[in-house]
Formats: C-alpha cells, sequence, structure tokens
C-alpha cells in the first residue's frame, strides 16, 4: 500500500474520516487548525458535516448534541480553546456520550503562537477523561480511530493531545481504506441519562471512577505504552509525547525505557513492573511532571526503592519546548557512563555552532489596514490620556514600536471587558478596545452587552478584515460562507451592536486617514458604549491594483513615514527613503501622511 506525505494535522484530519466521522466542529487556533481544513478538503460527497463554530464552546456543544444521537464527532481546537469550551466538558464528562466523540486539544510549547504554555493533559485528570498523547504524525493517525472506539465503548468523550511538533511535523502514512460510516441512531429521549441534575452526577462520578480503574488496567497492555531496551539495566527513562521521538534519535544504551501513550488514565500496571528493579529513573516530557508525579506516586505506593528525576527535581527544564540537543543534554547527565551520548556530544562540537540567524520580529504586513486604524486612533486620540486594550490577533501586532497601541491582551474578548475595569478605576483615561471581527463574534459581545448594562464609558474598535486572518482566512459568521461551502446570510456588525443598544456606531476606510480620523474623533465627542468600525479586507485575500514609490526630489529623508508607521516596505537606501516594490502592496497610508507630498502612486509595471 502506497505512503503519503502528511502533516500530523493532515493525518489526524484524515483519520478521522477513515474512522466515519459523522460531524466536525472546531475553532480555528494554531497549531490545530488545518485537522477541520483537512476534513473539509476530503469532503467531496458532503456526507459529513464540517463547520467553524463562533467559539470552543459552541463547537463542543454542538458536536456533543451529535453525539447524543450517536454520531460520530470530531472537536479541534488549540491549548487555550479548551479553557473556553471547559464549562460543557467538565460536565459532558459526567453525562458521557453515545456516539463516539474525540476532541483535539493541540499543545503549544514554547509557546510558538500561543498565550500560555499550558498541558491538555492535566484537563483529561481534571475532567477525569482519557487522553492519547501522540509521539509522531504516524502515532496520531493510528490513535484518532482507536480513540473513537474507545469513546464508544466507555461512552465518554476522549482527548487526543498532539503537540506543534507532531502537528506541523510530516510523515510517511498508509492510510489505507476509510470504514464504512455508520448511520447515526438518532437521538433517544431519557432524562435520566441527557439532563444533568446533581443526583445524576453523583451516580455518575462513580461510575466514572470505576471505569478510570478498570481504564489504568486496559492501558497497561495498550500499544502505546511499552516498555523496551535494556530490560536488567538499573537506570530507566521514561517518556511521552514528541519528547519520546527526541529520546530515541540518541540512540541510548544499557537503559531500561517505558513510553507512555496514554497519560490518562495512568498504566499503573505497566508502571511498576518498569520501576522494579530500577534504581533512578528520568522523565522527559511536555510541558509539566504528568508522568513524572504519576512515577513518584507509584512507588510510593508499591515501596519500590527508586528515585525519580525531572522537572520536580530541576533535572529537566520546567518552562519552554524540547529538542533533540536540549534531550540529549538532559541524558548526558543522567547517564555520563553512555559511550553514543559522549559521541554525539563529540561530534556535536566538531560540527561547530550552528551561526545564529538575524532576529526577525513578527511584523503587520505592509499594507495591513490594521496599522492604518491604530494610527487613524493615535493621531485623533492627540496628547489626551488614552489606554489601549488589545485582544488576539493579528492585531496584537500593533504593541510594537512606532505605533505602540496595544497596552493590554489578555485573552480573546478580554479587550472590551479590561477596557470597562480600567475606565471603573481611572475614569478619566480613555478607554479604547480594539477588536478583530472573528474574535467579536467568538467572544466580544458578551462584553459589550456588559458595557451597555452597566453604562460603561468606553470606546469599540472593530478591525473588521473580513477574515479570521492570522490562523490562515477561515470564514466567520460575518463572512457569509460556511466550510461547507455554503452562501450563508452575513452577521451585520452593525445590526449586532444595535441590536444590543450601542448608541454612536461610526464605520470608517482605515486606508482613507481623513475619513478615519475623523470617525474616532466623532465618537470621542460621546459617551456611554461608542463603537467605530473600520472596514477593510485583508491583503491577504485581495490584490493589490498598484503601488507607491518615493520621488527623490520632493523627499527630505526626514524619515517621518518610517518613524511613524513602521511598514516593513518603506526603509532606507543609501540615507533615502526607499520603498520595497516587492513589498509595497499599494494601501497609500504612507503618501497621505507625507507633508512633502514626495509619495506617489504608480502602476504596478513602473
Amino acid at each position: 500500500m502506497a505512503k503519503r506525505l502528511l502533516m500530523g494535522n493532515e493525518a489526524i484530519g484524515l483519520a478521522a474520516v477513515r474512522a466515519g466521522v459523522n460531524l466536525v466542529c472546531g475553532y480555528p487556533g494554531t497549531p490545530s487548525t488545518e485537522i477541520l481544513e483537512t476534513v473539509a478538503a476530503n469532503n467531496q460527497d458532503k456526507r459529513i458535516h464540517v463547520q467553524w463554530s463562533v467559539n470552543e464552546k459552541a463547537a463542543l456543544e454542538v458536536a456533543a448534541g451529535g453525539a447524543y444521537a450517536g454520531a460520530r464527532t470530531l472537536v479541534t481546537m488549540k491549548q487555550v480553546g479548551l479553557n473556553v469550551a471547559s464549562d460543557p466538558l467538565m460536565s459532558l464528562a459526567y453525562v458521557g456520550v453515545k456516539g463516539g466523540m474525540v476532541i483535539v486539544a493541540a499543545d503549544d510549547p514554547g509557546p510558538i503562537s500561543s498565550q500560555t504554555e499550558q498541558d491538555t493533559r492535566h484537563f483529561g485528570a481534571f475532567s477525569k477523561l482519557p487522553v492519547f498523547d501522540p509521539v509522531s504524525p504516524e502515532e496520531a493517525f493510528d490513535m484518532v480511530g482507536e480513540a473513537f472506539d474507545l469513546s464508544e465503548q466507555y461512552h465518554t468523550p476522549v482527548i487526543l493531545r498532539p503537540t506543534t511538533r507532531v502537528c506541523h511535523g510530516c510523515a510517511g502514512i498508509e492510510t489505507g481504506e476509510s470504514q464504512k460510516r455508520k448511520a447515526p441512531e438518532g437521538f433517544v429521549k431519557d432524562t435520566a441519562r441527557w439532563v444533568i441534575f446533581p443526583r445524576l452526577s453523583y451516580e455518575n462520578h462513580k461510575k466514572i471512577e470505576a471505569r478510570n480503574v478498570e481504564l489504568s488496567k486496559v492501558f497497561s497492555s495498550c500499544r502505546y505504552n511499552w516498555i523496551e531496551g535494556d530490560l536488567e539495566a538499573e537506570k530507566g527513562i521514561a517518556s511521552g509525547g514528541v519528547s519520546y521521538t527526541y529520546m530515541k534519535e540518541t540512540d541510548l544504551e544499557g537503559v531500561k525505557i517505558l513510553k507512555i501513550g496514554t497519560p490518562h488514565p495512568f498504566p499503573e500496571e505497566l508502571a511498576v513492573q518498569f520501576l522494579t528493579g530500577l534504581s533512578e529513573v528520568l522523565v522527559l516530557e511536555e510541558l509539566d511532571p504528568v508522568i513524572e508525579k504519576e512515577l513518584v506516586y507509584v512507588a510510593g505506593k508499591y515501596h519500590l526503592p527508586v528515585t525519580v528525576r525531572g522537572k520536580l527535581t530541576k533535572d529537566t527544564k520546567n518552562a519552554g519546548e524540547n529538542s533533540v540537543e536540549s534531550v540529549r543534554e538532559d541524558l548526558s547527565r543522567f547517564l555520563p557512563e553512555c559511550k553514543n551520548l559522549r559521541k554525539q556530544a563529540e561530534e556535536a562540537d566538531k560540527a561547530g555552532e550552528v551561526p545564529k540567524l538575524p532576529v526577525r520580529p513578527p511584523v503587520l504586513c505592509a499594507g495591513c489596514p490594521h496599522r492604518a486604524s491604530f494610527y487613524a486612533v493615535k493621531e485623533a486620540v492627540g496628547q489626551r490620556k488614552a489606554v489601549y486594550s488589545g485582544d488576539i490577533g493579528c492585531y496584537t501586532l500593533g504593541n510594537a514600536k512606532p505605533l505602540d497601541m496595544v497596552d493590554t491582551c489578555l485573552c480573546m474578548g478580554a479587550d472590551v471587558t479590561v477596557a470597562q475595569g480600567l475606565h471603573i478605576i481611572e475614569p478619566d483615561a480613555v478607554n479604547f478596545s480594539f477588536i478583530g471581527d472573528s474574535t467579536f463574534f467568538a467572544s466580544g459581545i458578551t462584553g459589550v452587552v456588559n458595557a451597555v448594562y452597566n453604562g460603561t464609558d468606553i470606546i469599540l474598535v472593530v478591525l473588521d478584515n473580513s477574515t479570521t486572518a492570522m490562523t490562515g482566512h477561515q470564514p466567520h459568521p460575518g463572512t457569509g460562507v460556511t466550510m461547507m461551502g455554503d452562501v450563508t446570510q452575513k452577521v451585520s456588525i452593525e445590526k449586532v451592536l444595535e441590536g444590543i443598544g450601542v448608541q454612536k456606531i461610526v464605520t470608517a476606510d482605515p486606508l482613507n486617514l481623513s475619513e478615519a480620523v475623523a470617525a474616532v474623533r466623532d465618537v470621542m465627542e460621546g459617551s456611554k458604549v461608542r463603537a467605530v468600525i473600520f472596514r477593510s479586507p485583508c491583503i491577504a485575500v485581495t490584490k493589490a491594483a498598484s503601488r507607491y514609490k518615493v520621488e527623490e526630489s520632493k523627499c527630505t529623508s526626514c524619515g517621518q513615514c518610517i518613524r511613524k508607521l513602521g511598514c516593513p516596505a518603506i526603509t532606507r537606501k543609501k540615507e533615502q527613503v526607499w520603498i520595497e516594490p516587492s513589498l509595497c502592496f499599494g494601501c497609500g497610508v504612507c503618501a497621505q501622511i507625507c507633508k512633502f507630498h514626495a509619495i506617489k502612486e504608480v502602476s504596478g509595471h513602473e
């Protein structure tokens, strides 16, 4: 059977299709986004319902309804998205499901593109749900089908926890034939099962505890957990996730190895077998000491004279992602007698240090309408005291100099509510909250309702670029297109704000600076909740019609265009201000702020 080169997320998506999934919901977020998109791309007959939901809570609840009716459902999100979905998750763990339900929560050690470095394995223990933790794209592919089977067998949601390097790594995978998709039985009314009451929760809690004891035994013989290496060795290595893959690249000798693919419920019997006869164990894992704590517990419970080392003992780092190099260093300290490790270290020294690449900080794209929006607000505010509360998305990059227009960023939707708290304590400041169109629908509306209800004086700035830009241009309720390819009614941000009770709403094109500045000044004169909607499409989904160039005869090299905007297309070339043609998108903002009229529009071929 031929292999296909697949990214980890593609493997997970195709595995769900192969497993006969009926319904897939999610909210885009790196490193998980491509999972749902892969299902959509392999759904030509539209037998699978695929949707980007407005947020992770909605996605989980829609999928729960499908699973209640006997369907196989998949939910995708990143690790911070599971925070949003945790309310239904905790209750769903008690209620259970009928159809198989797999929740993919992709963790982001580093973090590379996230607010937090949180470990979803804790959510498994907290919610008492089974967790699968793949070491590679191949294993992630295999785990999906078994997670669905386990979910249906035990009537429970199952969490799959790939990390960034598994999600975005590639491997050759034999996908095989898809299973015949089962027709869901449909919802069978049973209030004693589907309506969560305190008494039902109490009874189900007891069943869950008993089930997890059983699962611990089942997982001790699961094919994703095993013991390998030198079974007579006195030292051991325990690992899971991509850290296991890094450890295997070091070619160890003279050590006993425990590989964990299902960290919860922990395979206790297998752990006892592993620890027996060992004097020391080093645990390699990302991000928290989950396996480490379990092994310490097992060693104590069974009175095994073994020292467990890892994050708790400061033998491995307790923040950031692991790498082949960091794992090799950890192992070298733990196994100084290992000849292979010494040889690898010597070879690395001979190879010399890899030259450091120049730092390239993230910036707003050249021509991004968000840059113009921030600049317009900054111009309108002038010397007045103002605080700018930001949010999650491309526009978070407005915090960089020279714009310096994001003073706070907490989590999705928090710009609106943080601004309210700031105003309550410091009412003499003008409080702006910046939010993107997708985030507005995901979690901003509730905050606006709160502000209107409490009569708080804030200015909401909706940066509407007609897409979910940062995660790869996914549709949302304001675009009028679904992941099923259907054209649907656009949800109007203006009408939503009107319905909530926002009295002053102004819409402007941020690339027309005079119009944009006037719009901000207009709402600044009001009180209570006011809103400016800056509407201009993301440059990645539109085509540049022209570009701009500097007329050297008029340019004084004052550098105001550089210092005020920070556009990556504008730089200096031999002390002369220069606009790089390959980067310029033709937004024209620089021409509007040049008081010497030294920047002019030219055709794309000039």
